[in-house]
């Protein structure tokens, strides 16, 4: 029989990703409001549960806001990004990469998220981190919410809940594919768009206590997102005609823990639930399965007049997705359970853990890559892939970070079958190529990066960037177009 052998295409694009909560602290310079993000406290490890790492109450805001709280927000601090993007994008355009995933904080442009002029500091900002990476003959990925909605719409409509912010973010959404329309040709609306209804104060500013209903509260949220998503792609297409605009789902792929019909009907369901945001998305109507869901949960949408009409015409160009793991799904509730990035699994008895419990699943990489392409039709981009980890300095300054290296070769080698396989996959950006603040901990000991940034967990640290093993590695793998893993 002969040997296939798969290739990447020419064009595919090779790099990383960040988001602007993340990375560019600066949280009140040059007219920038608050967002969800500024209000995310650290919390050491000892006294963390999956609900206060991400989830902000009103009280916690009131004490935050009035000065009584002594908690650190190490998302407003960052790595200090928007000081240092120059020497920052010279380390990528150093490591070969073609292409760059970034965030626009909305409150940069739009401090309250409803004024009614943008903040010119802000635009002229992101104007600079464009030229910047056009000199490095580097493509821009932006995203335009990355879990970044502004406070005042927080305030004054509880984020999402309000059909008011649907305006306010196709406004702001026209006002930067306006401003950067001969910059940017790639966007992506909502970042992990399926957030909202993990974390609501995450994904849609939406504060919960605040609501009676708070499972309607978050799928109205939705709602308004997608009626948002799709009315930016049709300003996008308007404005910029060779612009293509992507969904972000953060892609849990379920397996049944056992052959027991049950398990394979709970995995079904489990998929179901987590590929709803991508089918209304992409095939531009909601799902069917899904009527089920909302009458069991007592959940009724408020849709004006247009809103299907509107998110059926106005479909996505191309899919983005995050992967980090697998999870296995089981219609017995025992068995022993494993953290994840936004759920929880139980363990699969195949694969290892990373030192956060997410259990490192390669080959599954492809299967949920064949599982898209196969129910969609659309072209893949992989914007988010890798693995937090703790990194030692040691003496000379070196970090030896073969973990990360076995980690990324291994994916990268399941996304070449995939090709191989007939997906269309059109590029895959490394999650987090600087070491950045988590998401999920806000922890700068969980590091992702090929570059490593001198900052501890309580704040400490020169912010001095260095090269790690890793670095040099993914060099080769661009420059080869993933042949030299």
């Amino acid at each position: 029989m002969a040997q296939f052998k798969s290739k990447f295409p020419k064009n595919f694009y090779w790099g990383g990703a960040t988001a602007a909560n993340q990375i560019e602290g600066a949280f009140d310079v040059d007219g920038k409001g608050l967002s969800a993000a500024d209000f995310v406290e650290y919390i050491p490890k000892e006294e963390r549960t999956k609900d206060n790492a991400m989830e902000i109450t009103s009280e916690q805001i009131r004490k935050t806001l009035s000065g009584e709280s002594t908690a650190r927000h190490p998302k407003r601090e960052g790595i200090d990004f928007y000081h240092n993007y120059k020497e920052d994008i010279a380390l990528l355009a150093e490591m070969g990469f073609t292409a760059f995933r970034f965030s626009i904080h909305w409150s940069r442009i739009f401090p309250n998220g409803y004024d009614e002029t943008p903040n010119e500091a802000g635009l002229q900002f992101y104007d600079n981190v464009l030229d910047e990476l056009a000199k490095h003959k580097i493509e821009p990925v932006v995203t335009l919410s990355h879990y970044e909605t502004p406070y005042g719409l927080t305030e004054r409509y509880n984020g999402w809940v309000g059909r008011e912010t649907v305006d306010h973010f196709v406004r702001y959404a026209e006002t930067v594919f306006t401003r950067y329309k001969n910059k940017v040709k790639l966007w992506i609306s909502f970042n992990e768009i399926n957030m909202i209804t993990i974390s609501p104060f995450t994904g849609g500013g939406i504060l919960s206590d605040k609501e009676d209903n708070p499972m309607q509260a978050k799928y109205q949220g939705l709602h308004h997102q997608f009626v948002a998503s799709s009315l930016a792609t049709k300003k996008l297409h308007e404005i910029i005609p060779d612009g293509k605009m992507g969904c972000m789902l953060a892609r849990m792929t379920f397996y049944p823990n056992t052959p027991n019909p049950e398990d394979v009907l709970k995995a079904q369901k489990e998929n179901q639930d987590n590929l709803f945001f991508t089918d209304v998305h992409a095939r531009g109507e909601y799902p069917k399965y899904m009527e089920r869901f909302f009458i069991e949960n007592d959940i009724k949408i408020v849709k004006e007049t247009g809103d299907d009409e509107i998110i059926k015409q106005y479909p996505v160009d191309y899919i983005t997705i995050s992967y980090y793991m697998s999870l296995l799904a089981s219609a017995s509730p025992e068995g022993e359970v494993t953290e994840g990035n936004l759920l929880n699994s139980l363990k699969n008895p195949y694969l290892q853990a990373s030192d956060w419990g997410w259990q490192i699943d390669p080959i599954g990489l492809r299967v949920t890559l064949n599982d898209l392409y196969d129910r969609y039709q659309l072209p893949i981009f992989i914007v988010e892939n890798g693995i937090g980890a703790y990194d030692k300095v040691e003496e000379d300054g070196s970090i030896h970070d073969d973990y990360r290296i076995d980690y990324l070769r291994k994916h990268i080698e399941q996304m070449k079958e995939a090709i191989g396989d007939g997906v269309d996959l059109i590029g895959y950006l490394s999650w987090g190529p600087i070491d950045l603040v988590s998401m999920s901990t806000s922890e700068m000991s969980k590091r992702y990066g090929f570059i490593y940034v001198d900052k501890d967990d309580e704040g400490n640290g020169t912010l001095e960037r260095s090269r790690k093993d890793s670095f040099f590695w993914y060099k080769k793998v661009i420059e080869s177009n993933g042949e030299e893993l």
